[in-house]
């Protein structure tokens, strides 16, 4: 039996969810999904500017995790940026 997943601690709620490459319909576009966490993770490196283990201790985490979380979330927004899909945040 696999271990509970421990709650993680978000303080960011985005008003906008959806991204995607100017001029195409959404319905064209493959979309990559981020999760709640992931945004978090993003926003507390890149815009916050914290090190890994203050967004660690943010995010109620410990730092091999949010680690983990950044690192997927960097992936799937780098993939979208370079392939052209869509991004979309589910809450």
């Amino acid at each position: 039996m696999p271990r509970p997943r421990l709650c993680r601690q978000v303080n960011f709620n985005p008003h906008i969810t959806y991204f995607k490459p100017q001029g195409i319909s959404l319905r064209e576009l493959k979309v990559v999904e981020l999760s709640l966490e992931e945004i978090e993770a993003y926003r507390l490196r890149h815009i916050e500017g914290l090190d890994q283990k203050d967004s660690a201790s943010k995010m109620a985490t410990s730092t091999a995790t949010y680690q983990r979380i950044l690192y997927s979330a960097s992936e799937k927004i780098a993939d979208a940026l370079i392939n052209g899909k869509a991004i979309k945040i589910n809450k």
